[in-house]
C-alpha cells in the first residue's frame, strides 16, 4: 500500500508539472500571437490608443460642461473644439520652430566645420597624425557668408518632396481617425457602466472597481501632463533667458519627452546642449545643462512623486525595456506611448489580487528600511 501511494503521489506531481509547463508554453505562444497582431494592426491600435489618451484627459472638461447643464452632444463638441485649439496651437509652434531651425542649419554646419578644423590643428600641434580623419571637411580659409550654392539633384528633391507628402498624408489620416474615435469614446463614456452591467451582469462593486481604475489612470495622466507642461515652460524660459537659440523648440521637446521618465529628460537635453556648445561655447552649454538638471530633478524627483506617490512609479529598467519593445512594435509613436501604456497596465494589475505581485515588480525598488538605533 505504501508503494502504490508513493506511485500515485509521484504521478500527480508529474501531471501537475506537465500541466504547468504546457500552460507556460500556451501563454508564451499567445503572447507571440498578440505581439504579431499588434504590429500588423498598428494602423488601428495607434489611433485608438491616442484617442483613449486624449479622451481620458478630456473627461474632466466634458464633465465640467455637463455639470453646467450643457446638452451632452454640445458638450462633446465644445470639448473637441477646445482640444483642437490647444493641439493646433502646439502644432503651429512646432512647425514655426522647426522651420526656423532648418533654415539655420547651414550656419551651424559652418560653425561646426570651423571648430573641427581648430581641433584638428590643435591635435596636429601635439604631434598626432590626423590624416586618417578624411571624413572631416576643413573650412574654407577664404571669407564667405556660409551660403555656398550647390547644384540640386532633381531626383533627390522630388524624392524628399514625395516622402514628405506621404508622411503628411499619413499623419492627416491618423489625426482624422483619432478625432472620430475620440468623439465616439466621449459620447459612449457615460453609458459604458450600464452597458457592461447589462451585457456581462456586472455588480455594483465591479462597476465601482472599474471606476476606481479609471480615476487612477485619469489622475496619473493629468498630473503627468501638468508636470510635463511645467517642465517645458521652465526649460523654454531658462533657455530664452540664457540667450539660447530655439528656446521655444527645446521647451516643446522637453514637454513631449517628459512623459518618458528618466530617459526622456536626457533625450530632450542632448540636442539643445550640443547645439548650444556649437553656437555659444562650452560655458553657456554647461549653464544650460545645469538648468536642465535642476528643473528635471526638482519636478521629476520631488514634486511629481509628492503628487503621485511611489505607487505610480516605474522601474528604470522597465522604462528602458518598454521603450525598446514598443518602439520595435510601433516605431517612434510606440516609444512615445510606451510609458503611459505600462503605467496603465501597472494600475490595472495593482487592482487585481492575482497579479498584484507583477505590478510590484514593474514598480521602482523599495526603499530599505532603516532599523532604529539602540
Amino acid at each position: 500500500m505504501m508503494v502504490s501511494s508513493d506511485v500515485k503521489e509521484g504521478d500527480v506531481k508529474d501531471a501537475v508539472l506537465k500541466f504547468r509547463g504546457a500552460r507556460i508554453l500556451l501563454v508564451a505562444a499567445s503572447l507571440v500571437i498578440v505581439v504579431a497582431g499588434l504590429r500588423a494592426a498598428a494602423a488601428i491600435f495607434l489611433p485608438l490608443l491616442f484617442a483613449i489618451f486624449f479622451a481620458v484627459l478630456s473627461l474632466p472638461l466634458l464633465s465640467w460642461f455637463i455639470a453646467r447643464r450643457v446638452p451632452k452632444p454640445i458638450a462633446v463638441v465644445l470639448t473637441l473644439v477646445t482640444d483642437l485649439a490647444v493641439v493646433g496651437a502646439l502644432l503651429l509652434l512646432v512647425a514655426s520652430s522647426v522651420t526656423t531651425f532648418l533654415e539655420s542649419l547651414p550656419k551651424y554646419r559652418a560653425q561646426l566645420d570651423v571648430q573641427i578644423g581648430d581641433a584638428l590643428e590643435w591635435l596636429q600641434g601635439l604631434g598626432f597624425d590626423t590624416t586618417e580623419l578624411s571624413w572631416v571637411e576643413l573650412p574654407d580659409p577664404e571669407p564667405s557668408d556660409g551660403r555656398t550654392l550647390r547644384p540640386l539633384d532633381a531626383g533627390a528633391v522630388m524624392g524628399v518632396v514625395s516622402s514628405t507628402v506621404r508622411s503628411l498624408f499619413g499623419l492627416g489620416v491618423m489625426a482624422l481617425m483619432v478625432l472620430l474615435m475620440m468623439v465616439f469614446i466621449l459620447l459612449e463614456a457615460a453609458g459604458l457602466p450600464l452597458k457592461l452591467q447589462r451585457a456581462f451582469g456586472w455588480r455594483e462593486e465591479d462597476l465601482a472597481h472599474l471606476g476606481k481604475i479609471t480615476q487612477e489612470v485619469q489622475h496619473y495622466l493629468g498630473i503627468k501632463t501638468l508636470i510635463s507642461l511645467a517642465t517645458g515652460i521652465l526649460v523654454g524660459l531658462y533657455a530664452w533667458a540664457l540667450g539660447v537659440d530655439f528656446a521655444l523648440l527645446w521647451g516643446l521637446i522637453a514637454f513631449v519627452l517628459n512623459y518618458i521618465p528618466s530617459l526622456g529628460s536626457i533625450l530632450a537635453a542632448v540636442p539643445a546642449i550640443g547645439l548650444t556648445m556649437i553656437d555659444a561655447g562650452f560655458s553657456r552649454a554647461l549653464l544650460l545643462a545645469v538648468g536642465y538638471l535642476v528643473i528635471n530633478v526638482g519636478l521629476g524627483n520631488f514634486l511629481e512623486p509628492h503628487l503621485l506617490g511611489r505607487r505610480f512609479g516605474l522601474s528604470t529598467l522597465v522604462v528602458f525595456l518598454s521603450l525598446v519593445f514598443w518602439g520595435w512594435v510601433w516605431g517612434p509613436l510606440g516609444m512615445l506611448l510606451s510609458v503611459p501604456i505600462m503605467m496603465i497596465l501597472k494600475i490595472m494589475l495593482e487592482n487585481t489580487k492575482d497579479f498584484r505581485w507583477l505590478a510590484r515588480l514593474l514598480g521602482p525598488s523599495p526603499r530599505p528600511e532603516i532599523s532604529p538605533e539602540r
